[in-house]
């Protein structure tokens, strides 16, 4: 199947670019809702980032040389490009330990970290709560699988469903595995609920989403770096534009669609947050129409925007929650979906599982990590030094800084075209905070929630340093 060049459609219009036309239906070929363009424009993701190893294939094109590199360093980088594979691009700086707010390289310089992980190290590098429980419950039992009961799954998901207001608790290990379950619970709802012909549920996701790159995560993306080159896509999958309730509105009409899954604020996209009011009118609309809002919450959860569940700025409950990444504490993958009965309970045994799904040490690490978000106001702490961040941020020049944006500790800026913000990241790194750029002119900052209002200034005067450096 071949890719084809963008089209615009109006605000409100969802759109299939097989055929060509805005449309609130899957196409003929039932398969991926994409936004892309031919090959003659653009290449593989091998070809679209620029790379920093000498040992990495493609242009080697980036803004500090391997020689700058101390030796311990650059050691580190060539084992990791001569052993594994090229599927990531990292800033090159080789870390070798982490403390709260802190990590340090393997030369012994110390960085402030300023990406968290992607929002996994909420509660801050190797917090001493979370790495005692992990001690403690894996000197006891570490895995039993599902084909036992065991002493410590019951209590957390009693713990979690609680805490959060659900019925039920599905355990699984990552992120887009969460994603992947939400999916699953609403299809079978969709057939066993909501009366959809089999085979005919269409699930509606907004573009510029990210939430994994398994192949249902990829089908669901309008990224080319996240799908180029690995189709056929997973058929049933819909588009319409993020923060337009009137798409959502007309795409839900469909009465074969099971649900609506949105990030409350796209994180990869670069912190791009909604109009106020959009996610009440998304629960207003699914309740409408029939269809389960499912809020994939793996980034934005867990205090990170200033709220336990960012949808909790509203108020709003949606069907099924996803969430993972900080229920982990930074020290093990741990994920969950949420939601009430007569959702979860449409999943019958031998349906979905995981064989570290809900496993021991995963249920001990998850429980403290949860208890020491809300004993320590890890979320209360977000809120007030985001607002400060941000206002500070609003002060730097804006032929350089664009737009500063974000909620609690989930922000971002936007540099100027004529800036290069992987280069903003070298200068911030040389300077001793850690940054990574997303989509381009896009910089997220988004420290550990442990960071003080005293470490806050200083880092917010190491990146006005960096900015006021580019002119």
């Amino acid at each position: 199947m071949s890719k084809l060049r963008p089209i615009s459609v109006a605000r409100g219009a969802a759109r299939c670019l097989h055929t060509s036309q805005a449309t609130t239906r899957t196409c003929k070929q039932g398969s991926k809702l994409c936004a892309s363009v031919t090959s003659s424009n653009k290449t593989g993701p091998v070809n679209q980032v620029k790379l920093y190893c000498s040992a990495a294939a493609g242009p080697k094109i980036a803004h500090t040389t391997v020689d700058e590199l101390d030796a311990k360093s650059q050691k580190v980088v060539d084992r990791e490009n001569r052993y594994g594979a090229h599927n990531y691009h990292p800033l090159p700086v080789a870390l070798s330990r982490g403390q709260g707010v802190f990590v340090w390289d393997v030369a012994g310089n110390r960085y402030y970290d300023f990406l968290s992980a992607y929002s996994a190290v909420n509660q801050g590098h190797c917090h001493p709560r979370i790495i005692k429980a992990l001690h403690d419950q894996s000197s006891v039992l570490t895995l039993t699988s599902r084909a036992f009961y065991s002493n410590v799954l019951g209590e957390y998901e009693e713990f979690i469903t609680r805490l959060f207001g659900y019925d039920k608790v599905l355990p699984m290990n990552t992120g887009v595995e969460a994603g992947e379950t939400a999916i699953k619970l609403a299809r079978k709802w969709g057939y066993n609920v909501k009366g959809i012909p089999d085979n005919k549920a269409v699930h509606i996701f907004a573009e510029g989403n990210f939430w994994g790159r398994t192949m249902a995560a990829i089908s669901s993306s309008d990224d080319a770096s996240s799908y180029a080159g690995f189709g056929p896509y997973m058929p049933g999958f819909q588009l319409i534009p993020y923060n337009d309730l009137q798409a959502l509105d007309i795409a839900t009409q469909n009465p074969n669609v099971a649900s609506f899954m949105v990030e409350p604020i796209q994180g990869e996209a670069g912190v791009v947050v909604p109009d106020e009011g959009y996610l009440t009118g998304v629960r207003e609309i699914c309740t409408k129409n029939n269809v389960l809002f499912i809020a994939d919450e793996v980034q934005t959860g867990l205090g990170r925007t200033g709220r336990m569940l960012c949808v909790d700025h509203e108020n709003v409950k949606p069907d099924i929650v996803a969430i993972a990444k900080a229920l982990g504490g930074g020290v093990f993958p741990v994920s969950a979906v949420l939601a009430n009965d007569e959702v979860m309970l449409q999943i019958k045994p031998g349906e979905h599982g995981s064989t570290f799904g809900g496993n021991p040490l995963a249920c001990g690490v998850a429980t403290e990590a949860l208890k020491v978000i809300v004993e320590e106001k890890l979320a209360e702490n977000a809120e007030r030094l985001g607002n400060i961040l941000r206002e500070r941020l609003r002060q730097l020049p804006t032929d350089i800084v664009k737009e500063v944006r974000g909620k609690g500790l989930l922000n971002a800026i936007v540099i100027n075209e004529k800036y290069d913000a992987w280069e903003v990241c070298l200068r911030l790194r040389d300077n001793g905070l850690l940054a990574k750029p997303t989509h381009g002119d896009k910089i997220r900052f988004a420290p550990p929630l442990v960071i003080t209002e005293e470490q806050m200034h200083e880092c917010i005067d190491i990146i006005s340093k960096t900015i006021l450096s580019m002119d």
